[in-house]
């Protein structure tokens, strides 16, 4: 295997625990939550993985300035920012949305961090916005390094390939197959599809035998089979020997993203409330919630036997809880 640039700053391994409360209402399946929202980095969440090689490629490259996008309440963005003041480079941010009169939740975060913020209202223009902001921090030698949305590159998708490994050494998996106590199903949020593609190539390289299942949160299946496998591939050039990915092995569910990005529905407030109510554990309103949301409703259509051992990564966000967006919606 390659020797791969990385910074570590995530508190890893992080821990899984049991929802036997959960799944007892549910009537369902045995329940487990991989807690990536204990990551450590602002809050944590699943983008402190990926950003130990992104850093590390910045600092390698001499870069000196930081530069992403994303929404107004970009979970990204917020460790990104954060990162970016823990190791001493300049931060900027390409935020589409309108800035509020009193910034609450991750953009407040962003502003603590020092992250100067740029703001779109159109989302389709956050990419030429983006570009021409990088292109000025070249002509002004600011020397910068391009975060992709949601760390989302072949780089950034290695965080979730060693995430694999690490959950094969942890309890119930301790190297164990499906029947033996390892999740038979791994479920998560998928969205710029780094977190996917990563697990999907620590699946291969560490021999995990379960599932691994994209509930997705605003792209569609065709898209998410596109960009996973390709991202996949990708990635595996970075860790040694090219491993193509086909479509096909891509498992992505776009059923519950009809909504849209960040449209709060009963789905993901029920969710929301019974993760607390049942297990005092937190979610937020846009990834995990919506994911988690998915997971419910498989529950309850008997997707999955009760026999089986499901999964559900937490990737964190729960800053977005308190955006004045979702303020009394919960």
């Amino acid at each position: 295997m390659n020797k791969i640039p990385r910074l570590n700053f995530a508190h890893l391994p992080t821990p899984i625990e049991e929802l036997p409360r959960l799944s007892d209402h549910l009537g369902g399946p045995r329940l487990l939550v991989k807690r990536d929202d204990q990551t450590g980095l602002a809050f944590g969440g699943n983008k402190t993985r990926k950003l130990e090689f992104l850093v590390a490629e910045a600092r390698e490259q001499g870069a000196k300035t930081l530069i992403s996008g994303g929404a107004l309440q970009s979970n990204h963005c917020r460790q990104t920012a954060a990162a970016a003041a823990r190791y001493g480079f300049d931060c900027i941010l390409v935020l589409n949305g309108e800035m509020p009169d009193k910034p609450s939740a991750n953009l407040l975060l962003d502003q603590l961090f020092g992250a100067e913020i740029v703001t779109i209202a159109d989302r389709n223009e956050r990419d030429r916005v983006l570009q021409e902001t990088f292109d000025k921090a070249i002509a002004d030698g600011r020397k910068p390094y391009l975060v992709p949305y949601g760390g989302s590159s072949a780089t950034g998708a290695l965080g979730y390939a060693f995430a694999m490994e690490e959950l094969m050494k942890q309890k119930p998996c301790e190297g164990s197959q499906p029947s033996q106590g390892c999740p038979d199903w791994i479920i998560f949020g998928t969205s710029s599809g780094g977190t996917h593609a990563g697990l999907m190539l620590g699946q291969r390289v560490f021999g995990f035998k379960g599932k691994v299942l994209g509930i997705s949160i605003d792209e569609s299946e065709e898209w998410l089979k596109s960009h996973v496998s390709k991202l996949a591939t990708e990635a595996s050039e970075k860790m040694g020997e090219r491993i193509e990915f086909t479509q096909a092995e891509v498992l992505a569910n776009a059923a519950y993203c009809e909504a849209g990005y960040g449209v709060l529905t009963d789905a993901e407030r029920e969710a929301v409330n019974l993760f607390a109510k049942y297990e005092g554990l937190l979610l937020d309103p846009v990834y995990t919630g919506r994911a988690a949301a998915g997971v419910i409703d498989l529950i309850r259509k008997g997707y999955f036997t009760k026999n089986e051992t499901v999964l559900f990564w937490h990737t964190g966000g729960q800053p977005a809880l308190f955006a004045e967006k979702y303020a009394n919606k919960i």
